[in-house]
């Protein structure tokens, strides 16, 4: 699972360009110049995958780079809980079955999926290996 998704770039008048990402059709920005641009498309990426883990909606694998797209990462702690979330249901467990595993309470484990909840990056990767998955984290540029 990785959560970096692509990002077109359209100039709409000499002060404004339109982000818009095809994978997540609800996710549009603005910016004033394209360093603006870049800022809002990450906060924005990362406010559609929270909502789309607070409403338990798909959350789409990201589609290949075209070329003139920016490819916009979720930051970290989003996408971990993106990955929890998505092996939950991989998995057809609820977050009550993860806590028996975890031996931990239900409220824990929600909290866990809370994209506004701060989770302590070995409790996510204790649970995402419950689930036969492995949380890396990978160092890049910024675009």
């Amino acid at each position: 699972m990785r959560f970096i998704y692509p990002a077109r770039f359209k100039r709409a008048s000499p002060s404004e360009i339109i982000v818009s990402f095809r994978d997540l059709p609800e996710c549009l920005t603005s910016g004033a110049n394209e360093a603006e641009a870049l800022v809002e498309a990450r906060d924005a990426l990362e406010e559609a995958i929270a909502g789309r883990i607070d409403d338990l909606e798909a959350i789409p694998a990201p589609s290949a780079r075209k070329t003139g797209e920016y490819l916009i990462a979720v930051p970290a702690e989003t996408a971990a809980k993106a990955a929890l979330s998505l092996a939950l249901k991989e998995n057809g467990l609820t977050p009550a079955t993860l806590a028996r595993q975890l031996g931990t309470g239900e409220q824990a484990v929600r909290r866990m999926l809370d994209p506004r909840h701060r989770t302590a990056t070995n409790r996510m990767n204790k649970a995402l290996r419950i689930l036969n998955k492995e949380l890396v984290v990978e160092v890049r540029e910024l675009v």
